[in-house]
């Protein structure tokens, strides 16, 4: 059938803005559907990781977006009696060609995405306009949209992506539930300018005072955020002001040096979605899942999401891939994401703990396990990658940074990447490595150089990484390099179908 666009995306924020920027770079078709009429000019995610830029360089945006953000100097804890129960360096230049941990704040990185979203003519914005519903069948989906003026228009894409948020209308409409991982804890964020006084040390801080759980971060500037518990017998009225503020922050927010933007009751909530996909249409970011603010990784993941999909939508629309590809996308984010959404609700829990004996015990743990602090990075769930039998599958790549300062992604684009040796790769049977020379959508890497650094991480001779920087796997023989081949849908989907005709 014949639609307007090809993928539909609900919701820019930075999710959304970065999904169309991605869609714009595949060279697909998309619309985005925005309620608000101007971005959101407050502060909410505050944390990007290392595998958050590469996500960004791949929109050719990664040094504009790392000039913008600062560096984490410190992640710390500390108890009642102010001891400092872990203090770790963070922010150091790593795996991915970034620095690992990187704060910013968000009204400047989403004005960096919407400025991207203006390069792509096959990608058209609209905001101020309302999804009010959608119906859909097996080709596409059917939204009917409110328009700022009040008229309602229908658009049809081929596919949705839903990233409206933590009470995402398109999640409620299609009548997926989720998954409850902690519990529901009120907290007061505030956000705002320290023009004098020293704050608090380290870049952020968990302030475990069973009197009132905290939260201390340094933003770039003079940007601060600090959180704090709301306790039994706070009167919701009365902890906003601005005495209250620099009551409850021990006078680290003070109203002679403090000016406040942002001054919000919130609640902490742990939730995953239990479909990220119905027929058409496709759960993202806050969505598909939420987490408490303790690891800094809802966005992040809710960028991984995205990343993950497109590729994906684009190997489909293309016909290079069978559309069952598009399964891969809960079965491999839902488990990644759940990880994190669970480690990050135990933390809170740590956190936050109010009784004076828990809080104890919290800390004498910590003291004899602080290994356990910072949970170590999971692999995707089961999908497209060599599982179980591979340590390496479903792992995240690394991205050497090359002796001009070239990052290798910039070699190798939005494709399939084989690193390996000449050696290995000339073992080849002389089919298959003509077949894998001749397909635009793989690069293949054997300059030691360039592999070097990606093979030692697998330890293997050969290792192939998918175009969201996912390893689908690593092998040491041409047999087995050649069975891994196998796997790369662009070697193995049935010829080309024409694509339904687009009317943009």
């Amino acid at each position: 059938m014949s639609y307007d666009y090809e993928v539909a995306v609900i919701g820019c924020g930075p999710v959304g803005a970065t999904a169309l920027a991605l869609l714009g770079r595949a060279g697909i078709s998309a619309i985005g559907i925005e309620r608000e009429a101007a971005t959101w000019p407050h502060a909410r995610a505050v944390h990007f990781d290392g595998e958050t830029l590469r996500t960004l360089q791949a929109l050719g945006i990664g040094e504009r977006a790392s000039a913008i953000c600062e560096p984490m100097t410190e992640f710390r804890m500390e108890n009642e009696e102010g001891e400092i129960l872990f203090e770790l360096p963070t922010g150091q230049f790593g795996t991915q060609a970034w620095h690992d941990d990187l704060m910013f704040h968000q009204p400047d990185m989403e004005a960096l995405l919407r400025e991207e979203l203006e390069r792509h003519p096959n990608v058209r914005l609209c905001s101020g306009r309302t999804l009010l519903d959608f119906t859909q069948d097996s080709d596409a989906v059917r939204c009917r949209v409110e328009n700022a003026d009040g008229a309602t228009e229908f658009i049809t894409a081929r596919w949705m992506i839903a990233c409206d948020g933590a009470n995402s209308p398109v999640r409620r409409q299609l009548g997926v539930e989720t998954e409850k991982l902690g519990s529901d804890d009120p907290w007061l964020v505030v956000d705002g300018l320290l023009h004098r006084g020293p704050g608090l040390p380290g870049t952020m801080a968990f302030l475990g005072h069973h009197s009132r759980p905290g939260l201390w971060v340094r933003l770039p500037g003079d940007r601060v955020r600090m959180e704090f518990k709301v306790m039994p017998g706070d009167d919701p009225a009365e902890i906003v002001t601005r005495s209250a503020i620099e009551r409850i922050s021990r006078g680290v927010l003070s109203v002679t040096n403090f000016e406040p933007d942002r001054i919000a009751i919130y609640t902490f909530r742990a939730r995953v979605a239990e479909q990220w996909r119905v027929g058409n249409v496709f759960l993202a970011g806050d969505a598909a899942h939420q987490a408490p603010p303790l690891f800094g990784q809802g966005l992040c993941a809710g960028m991984r999401d995205v990343a993950n999909l497109v590729w994906k939508l684009k190997a489909v629309a293309r016909g290079t891939a069978a559309p069952a590809l598009l399964d891969t996308y809960q079965s491999e984010r839902l488990p990644h994401a759940r990880y994190w959404v669970e480690k990050a609700a135990t933390m809170a829990h740590l956190v936050q703990t109010t009784d004076p004996a828990t809080a104890a015990g919290r800390d004498a743990h910590i003291r004899s396990h602080p290994q356990d602090v910072y949970p170590p990075l999971p692999a995707l769930g089961p999908g497209l990658h060599a599982g179980p039998d591979d340590p390496n599958a479903g792992q995240l790549s690394r991205q050497p940074m090359l002796a001009d300062g070239t990052r290798l992604d910039d070699i190798v684009g939005a494709r399939f990447l084989l690193a390996t040796t000449a050696d290995l790769f000339a073992g080849l049977p002389e089919d298959r490595r003509i077949e894998v020379e001749a397909n635009p959508e793989i690069v293949i890497l054997t300059n030691p150089e360039q592999v070097r650094e990606l093979l030692t991480a697998v330890d293997s001779h050969a290792v192939v990484v998918r175009p969201d920087r996912y390893v689908l796997g690593a092998a040491d023989t041409a047999t087995r390099l050649a069975e891994l081949l196998t796997m790369i849908p662009a070697l193995t989907a049935a010829p080309p179908t024409p694509a339904a005709p687009v009317v943009a």
